[in-house]
């Protein structure tokens, strides 16, 4: 007898917990297991940024088990700060909770992805409304949103940011910011943009990579300023595609800067730099190598979308570059799924 699928569950890899972690010390993404894989593998890299001595050592150890354990608890963690907010939270600007208004995004915006999930709506045509940033890298640029609604958005921001309220903080490369799920703006703003706007836009740009099928997200909001972070190191993305859009407010330097694809060799010998515009999103393939600049003056804000096609990181997992080893977790986790075990039919068991 037929059997009935069950529902799909997000999952991350198990290399989640060991893979790609950042020593801001010594400016080094660290593979680790345990002291004497770190030794073997990262001991004459180490030397040669200032981990000499067996006190430095022992402090960057602890550093990174501290880090694998944070990371074990990461989702537990997400989901109980998530209900606080969602309790004992007051909105500034409680109208941007409600669903995504097409009055919140750019023209331009509008028309590329009208334009995209048109019959027969071809990339040539997809290039002639948006700006092509580097045609061999597949960079790209086009206004998202107004600029009156990134002045919202960042009034709403920095009214949680002075709450009292727990704060998830990005990642371990970006100290300031805001979690959007966290918030509660994933499901209003975040979902319906991949949904009903970048996925057809995705799709013509990037179909090699996942972009017509992208089933899951992780959304946050950066921040630079004086004081606080103010640049950010090369690395790629957990993704398969990025959208990064600048919100504000007032600073000069900080540009994006951008190599070759991870896998290539002497990705950063001629990095590219392109310039923040409040409003304008930078779209890229989430292995392209990229940083910023260190940030002049001012404060800047960015909403950095990371987009996952299941059914692209399934295969393989873009971290550890090797068949995900699943494990389960919360909410959209990191975008790998599992199929539930099926639901016999009970007349097939009689």
């Amino acid at each position: 007898m037929a059997t009935a699928a069950g529902p799909r569950r997000f999952c991350r890899c198990a290399c989640f917990c060991y893979q790609d972690l950042y020593s801001a010390r010594y400016g080094l993404h660290l593979r680790f297991h345990d002291k004497q894989q770190l030794r073997r593998e990262y001991g004459a890299l180490l030397r040669s940024r200032g981990c000499v001595s067996t006190e430095d050592f022992l402090q960057l150890l602890e550093e990174l088990e501290q880090e694998v354990q944070r990371r074990r608890r990461l989702g537990q963690e997400s989901a109980a700060r998530k209900s606080v907010i969602t309790s004992s939270y007051r909105p500034a600007r409680p109208d941007i909770y409600s669903s995504l208004q097409d009055a919140a995004l750019a023209p331009e915006f509008l028309a590329a992805t009208e334009y995209s999930a048109s019959p027969g709506a071809d990339l040539d045509g997809l290039l002639q409304r948006l700006e092509t940033v580097s045609e061999e890298k597949r960079i790209y640029r086009v206004p998202v949103f107004s600029v009156a609604f990134c002045q919202i958005l960042l009034e709403e921001l920095e009214h949680f940011e002075h709450s009292d309220m727990p704060k998830g903080r990005p990642n371990t490369m970006n100290n300031y910011g805001v979690l959007l799920q966290e918030l509660g703006l994933d499901d209003p703003l975040v979902t319906p943009l991949r949904e009903r706007f970048l996925q057809p836009l995705m799709a013509l740009l990037y179909p090699d990579c996942g972009g017509g099928r992208l089933d899951s997200h992780r959304a946050f909001v950066v921040k630079y300023a004086l004081g606080q972070d103010l640049e950010l190191g090369c690395h790629y993305d957990n993704a398969e595609l990025t959208l990064n859009v600048a919100l504000g407010k007032a600073f000069t330097g900080g540009a994006l800067y951008f190599g070759g694809f991870f896998q290539a060799p002497a990705a950063l010998m001629e990095p590219l730099e392109v310039e923040h515009v409040v409003g304008q999103g930078v779209l890229h393939r989430g292995g392209q190598l990229h940083g910023a600049q260190r940030l002049g003056t001012g404060e800047r804000w960015n909403l950095v979308v990371w987009l996952r096609a299941s059914a692209v990181r399934n295969r393989l997992c873009p971290m550890c570059c090797r068949k995900p080893d699943l494990v389960d977790d919360e909410g959209f986790s990191d975008g790998f799924t599992r199929e539930e075990p099926a639901m016999a039919d009970v007349c097939a068991l009689t």
